[in-house]
């Protein structure tokens, strides 16, 4: 048996790329898993569905008032809801990244306060899903590598806090570089040539790849806390 069978967990954009893969890993390890998505008809059927989007502070804590009545507690959350622009600083859209900070940072934040708020003092774990840019800025990093970066500290502040409080729960992140899902198309917008390009010489992570090296971090005993898990194909050179 599983040390995820019976937990509850909550996974955000569970209906494409990364967070499906993680919602149907939970799945086959026996949690119970809800997912917030825009689009609810995509996540895997044995999950429940919360409708929210997850750029407007309301809604969030609207879905979370629907998971309480669906579930007590909550063991386990991954903040996985994403979106990749590629908007540089020069010549970027101000609505673009105004769009990546809702949802890279600050849908970070408000997700865990409110899972924190209905975790068992036993400890729960919560995963952020960031990117290989929150640990280096490419040459293309634009506004993204910055949200990236922010993830970064706020799972180091978050744990921080934690200690501070005597909190049994744990806080990590996994960081990623390429992943082939449709992040990757929405980066590579209008440089659809580019992305075909690293197709060919490339061979991407997977997102289950991803899923995996959570599951990883979900499983680790109880007195073992994971920071973070930083991976990359072994044809990405940077």
């Amino acid at each position: 048996m599983s040390m995820l069978t019976g937990k509850v967990a909550l996974v955000t954009g569970a209906s494409s790329g990364i967070g499906h893969a993680i919602a149907e890993a939970l799945l086959e390890r026996g949690a119970t898993v809800f997912g917030l998505c825009r689009k609810i008809g995509k996540i895997p059927e044995a999950a429940t569905p919360i409708s929210c989007d997850v750029r407007n502070p309301e809604r969030i804590a609207h879905a979370f008032e629907i998971l309480r009545h669906a579930t007590p507690t909550l063991d386990i959350l991954v903040n996985n809801a994403g979106i990749a622009y590629l908007s540089s600083l020069l010549e970027g859209e101000v609505k673009e990244w105004n769009e990546m900070w809702e949802v890279n940072v600050r849908a970070v934040a408000i997700c865990s306060q409110h899972a924190l708020r209905m975790m068992n003092p036993e400890g729960g774990r919560i995963v952020n899903v960031s990117s290989l840019s929150g640990h280096r800025v490419p040459p293309t990093g634009g506004f993204y590598a910055p949200t990236k970066f922010a993830v970064k500290g706020l799972t180091e502040s978050l744990r921080n806090e934690l200690k501070a409080a005597n909190s049994l729960h744990q806080i990590a992140s996994v960081s990623p570089g390429f992943v082939d899902t449709p992040l990757v198309n929405t980066y590579f917008r209008g440089r659809e040539e580019d992305l075909s390009t690293l197709r060919e010489s490339t061979r991407m992570l997977e997102a289950r790849d991803i899923a995996r090296s959570v599951l990883h971090i979900l499983e680790a005993p109880a007195h073992v806390e994971i920071g973070d898990v930083v991976l990359r194909s072994v044809d990405q050179k940077v």
